[in-house]
């Protein structure tokens, strides 16, 4: 309408240093505070309450919502004061009350890749990476240093330890306690965790085309049965998995197995064997 006020996009309650760097799209809720090395990208929305501060960098149409916190200082003893990072990618949706602190050491980063869903109340601790695509649901607390990769599913209300690595495609049911890596692919469940099936629903559902998927799933399913079903050892498994037809999955998993055994690795989640049938 001519003559109509232009609409600012950032609330007049907002508290912005000046040394901040915001793109002219962004949109900035009431009583919101971001603080002077932040950087925030195109078509970014900051909901009300959210305080974002350290040196934290977003990327483009990132949705941030009421009350999170995005950059504070790490919940480390060990924390000095040192200049660490949060770097947020594109097309993440951060929700309620989302807590994301920034890195402990100087120059490291804790980093969230691009279209992640956190739901409300999840925190990221220091030093922490999410890849692409990842779903955390409600009240989700990961520790130091988990990494977590493409396309992982978390269900609610769970805690994952310091150090663990949460493989691509893997499913981890709620409430459960993750204490040791989650090979990919698999789906986890428990306190403590084990590894209960292959997740093909998610396998099913991911990028790969029909055919791929097929050849796939029927090669991860082998996969499975001789890590957990065969009764071989981790080594011997792992060992057979070399005689099944190659793929980049298998490759994938059989990599994340043998890192996972490494010296300061954590090791994996085993598996729950079914019960015995007695007569």
């Amino acid at each position: 309408m001519v003559g109509a006020p232009l609409l600012t996009l950032i609330h007049p309650t907002a508290v912005i240093d000046p040394g901040a760097k915001l793109h002219p799209s962004v949109q900035v809720g009431a009583y919101a505070v971001i603080g002077a090395q932040v950087k925030v990208g195109p078509d970014t929305k900051i909901g009300s309450h959210v305080i974002i501060d350290g040196c934290t960098e977003i990327g483009e149409r990132n949705h941030i919502f009421t009350g999170a916190a995005i950059g504070l200082e790490p919940q480390d003893l060990k924390y000095d004061g040192s200049l660490s990072l949060v770097k947020i990618g594109n097309d993440n949706r951060i929700r309620e009350y989302v807590t994301i602190n920034r890195a402990t050491g100087a120059g490291e980063v804790t980093l969230i890749g691009d279209n992640n869903l956190l739901m409300a109340y999840v925190h990221v601790a220091h030093n922490c990476c999410l890849e692409n695509g990842v779903i955390i649901a409600n009240a989700v607390s990961l520790a130091g240093h988990v990494h977590i990769e493409s396309q992982a599913r978390l269900g609610g209300v769970l805690g994952v330890h310091q150090f663990v690595h949460i493989g691509r495609l893997a499913m981890v049911g709620g409430m459960s306690r993750v204490d040791r890596d989650v090979p990919p692919f698999m789906l986890v469940e428990g306190n403590p965790a084990r590894v209960r099936a292959l997740n093909q629903v998610g396998l099913k559902r991911s990028s790969l085309s029909e055919i791929e998927a097929g050849q796939v799933l029927r090669s991860l399913k082998k996969a499975f049965n001789l890590l957990y079903r065969s009764g071989l050892t981790l080594n011997q498994a792992l060992e057979q998995l070399d005689l099944l037809p190659e793929s980049e999955p298998l490759q994938h998993l059989r990599q994340f197995l043998q890192l996972s055994q490494s010296e300061g690795r954590r090791g994996p989640v085993p598996g729950q064997r079914p019960p015995r049938l007695t007569l």
